[in-house]
């Protein structure tokens, strides 16, 4: 991380922390509200294997607002040979959304995924200049921010009674546009990794 600090000081560039999630059908339990002695119920179809990916961004740059930028897939609508999840060509196509909204060089932070290493997923990496890549120790989720983004995406979803996977995408989709425009919160997701949110830039 230090040597990943020093060249985005270098190159004026943004540090963006990835990572991918997954949301199904069958949602994560929570307590809630009832009346006394009423046992709250959430029906849900949990049935199928509809799945909606999540591949996120947390962008750390001193004087400049902390920025969270995804995108979403849903997969397992029954398609033979569907595959799950981002691949190689899925990344590539968020890192260039992230560069041109960013307008700037990335260092990119992730983990040792697969798909991450992969020859097809160095190449495109070679490919584009403006960006440099450094990979998190293995087992080391409390370093990269954008997990407690995910945490906070799935408590948020708890006890959804989605029924489609359309449902759900649309659901995901809301609760991250709305983390989007909270800058406090992703400042928070940086500070629980001992990183400090960037200062305001200066008028």
């Amino acid at each position: 991380m230090a040597g990943g600090k020093r060249v985005a000081a270098r190159r004026a560039a943004w540090i963006c922390f990835a990572d991918e999630c997954g949301q199904t059908l069958k949602p994560h339990k929570a307590a809630t509200w009832a009346p006394r002695g009423v046992t709250p119920i959430a029906h849900v179809t949990a049935t199928g294997n509809a799945r909606v990916s999540v591949a996120g961004l947390v962008c750390y740059r001193p004087g400049h607002r902390s920025r969270l930028i995804y995108r979403t897939k849903t997969s397992g609508r029954g398609r033979k040979g569907e595959p799950k999840g981002f691949r190689e060509r899925d990344f590539a196509r968020l890192l260039d959304a992230a560069h041109r909204q960013l307008q700037a060089p990335i260092v990119l932070v992730w983990d040792g995924l697969s798909a991450h290493r992969s020859a097809r997923m160095r190449a495109l990496i070679a490919a584009r200049s403006w960006l440099r890549v450094y990979r998190l120790p293995a087992y080391a989720p409390e370093l990269n921010p954008i997990e407690q983004a995910w945490s906070g995406l799935k408590r948020s979803l708890a006890n959804l009674p989605a029924r489609t996977a359309s449902s759900l995408a649309i659901a995901v989709k809301n609760r991250l546009k709305r983390m989007q425009h909270r800058t406090h919160l992703i400042d928070g997701y940086l500070t629980g990794t001992g990183l400090s949110p960037p200062a305001p830039a200066r008028p």
